[in-house]
């Protein structure tokens, strides 16, 4: 491989990576706008509306939250297989390309697992806290089983 097609499997590598944080940190500016404008207006809502348009307003914000997290770690996944395929590919050979496909392969299940994770308590998040918001609007004896 000569040097000017490094030069440009290097710079593509770059371009990507540029990518991916830019649409990082837009998302990231995504999300916390969102719940910004959902906890104000859950606090105007809880005051002068009703418990229906609060449950919205929460799973709405719990959702995007997910969502993020998910778009970021699939987002992280890529990178790091184009930058290792490239690598791998061009500037590797032996014991060192097997190590490196393992430690990758790792990382990417490990992901993988972190994302599964958190979305699972995400979820459990939202069921609890709509729960309590209930629990706080209608009073926790109108919850309790009639005998």
């Amino acid at each position: 491989m000569n040097m000017p097609v490094a030069v440009v499997v290097v710079a593509k590598v770059v371009v990507v990576v540029v990518v991916v944080v830019v649409v990082v940190v837009v998302a990231v500016v995504v999300v916390v706008v969102v719940v910004v404008v959902a906890a104000v207006a859950v606090v105007i809502v809880a005051v002068a509306v009703s418990i229906a348009v609060v449950v919205a307003v929460v799973e709405v914000v719990v959702v995007a939250a997910a969502a993020v997290v998910v778009v970021v770690a699939v987002e992280v996944v890529v990178v790091v297989v184009v930058v290792v395929v490239v690598v791998v590919k061009y500037y590797l050979v032996g014991v060192v390309r097997v190590v490196v496909v393992v430690v990758v392969v790792v990382v990417v299940v490990v992901v993988v697992v972190v994302v599964v994770v958190v979305v699972v308590v995400v979820v459990n998040i939202r069921i609890k806290a709509l729960f309590y918001i209930c629990v706080l609007w209608l009073g926790y004896g109108q919850l309790q089983p009639s005998d």
